[in-house]
């Protein structure tokens, strides 16, 4: 029987999320791949059960995470009722709605009845009654608006969420979703975006300034890129990479240029004089990114999943180190 590491607690930073009473930890473990049926079961729960052992209490999913589709949540929904379950108090699960889940024109975008659908097939492959945090997955420029958001309020108030939030909403849209479901009484917790030192629209569009104004936390996922901000693309492209096997990704051979490799060699001299990897540089970058309240980690294997958790020794950047980083990206 599984028995949570009695010392949990004591390495992770807690943050609170926005202007709510919620905490997340520094590091959250995002479920986007390899937690599916493509995965091991034994290998997705060693990670998830180290990841809860080493003080990461939030579990971010979506509707179609895992190959098939809702095979993640299943996966989780198998470790909460077998090892987890005395735990349900101690965890945050997130899951979302909002990218293609089934066939026919009720199983994407952001109807009130896909999105009430949604949540209620995720809560019973989960096994649990409610989640605490809902996302809507993506902006539906079709569905208007009030219509989404006044779903995701009805959600809240019938308990089967205990927050709510948004990922990949543009500044603009967000701010209009905010102010709608502020008229039906409920606040925004959290917006998760795309965010890294290759990718920062958050910063240009000031989307993150928006959202500290709100009061909104902010959780980046693909704080790695896809995997381009770690070592392993410098001098060549891995056959079982991402860039080398687009299958299992959303890179291909022409995301690694000779550009991006230059820019890979300098920020990795950087990392180096920090004792830490291009990866685990990376991780900090983004964790210390204002308005940040955790960031999404997406790891294969218990060996990521701890050379992740060492950025937490290394998180604080000087001003020269930032200088060097700006003028390299």
């Amino acid at each position: 029987m599984y028995v949570a590491a009695k010392n949990r607690y004591d390495k992770m930073i807690y943050n609170r999320v926005g202007k709510s009473g919620l905490k997340l930890p520094q590091f959250s473990l995002g479920f986007w791949q390899n937690f599916g049926f493509e995965k091991d079961y034994e290998e997705v729960k060693e990670i998830v059960l180290k990841a809860f052992d080493s003080g990461i209490t939030h579990f971010d999913l979506a509707n179609n995470y895992g190959r098939p589709f809702g095979s993640a949540e299943i996966n989780l929904g198998k470790i909460l009722k077998n090892e987890l379950a005395p735990y349900r108090d101690e965890l945050i699960i997130s899951t979302k709605a909002g990218y293609t889940m089934w066939d026919g024109p009720y199983g994407d975008h952001g109807s009130r009845k896909y999105i009430m659908a949604s949540l209620d097939q995720s809560l019973n492959r989960l096994g649990i009654k409610y989640v605490d945090i809902f996302y809507h997955h993506r902006p539906d420029y079709d569905t208007p608006l009030k219509e989404t958001m006044k779903a995701l309020a009805d959600i809240v108030n019938q308990g089967k969420a205990l927050y709510i939030g948004l990922s990949n909403y543009p500044k603009e849209r967000a701010l209009e979703a905010i102010e709608v479901l502020r008229g039906y009484g409920v606040e925004l917790l959290i917006h998760q975006p795309k965010l890294s030192m290759l990718n920062q629209w958050v910063k240009e569009t000031e989307l993150d300034k928006m959202l500290i104004k709100e009061g909104v936390g902010m959780i980046p996922f693909s704080i790695l890129s896809q995997g381009l901000l770690t070592e392993k693309y410098i001098t060549e492209i891995p056959l079982d990479s991402r860039a080398g096997n687009p299958d299992v990704g959303f890179l291909n051979e022409d995301s690694v240029t000779s550009e991006l490799r230059v820019k890979l060699v300098k920020l990795k001299e950087i990392a180096k004089k920090r004792k830490q990897s291009l990866a685990q540089m990376a991780i900090s970058w983004a964790s210390m990114q204002n308005g940040v309240s955790s960031v999404l980690l997406g790891v294969s294997r218990i060996g990521q999943l701890e050379a992740n958790l060492d950025a937490l020794n290394n998180r604080f950047f000087t001003d020269k180190e930032i200088k060097d980083i700006n003028k390299i990206l």
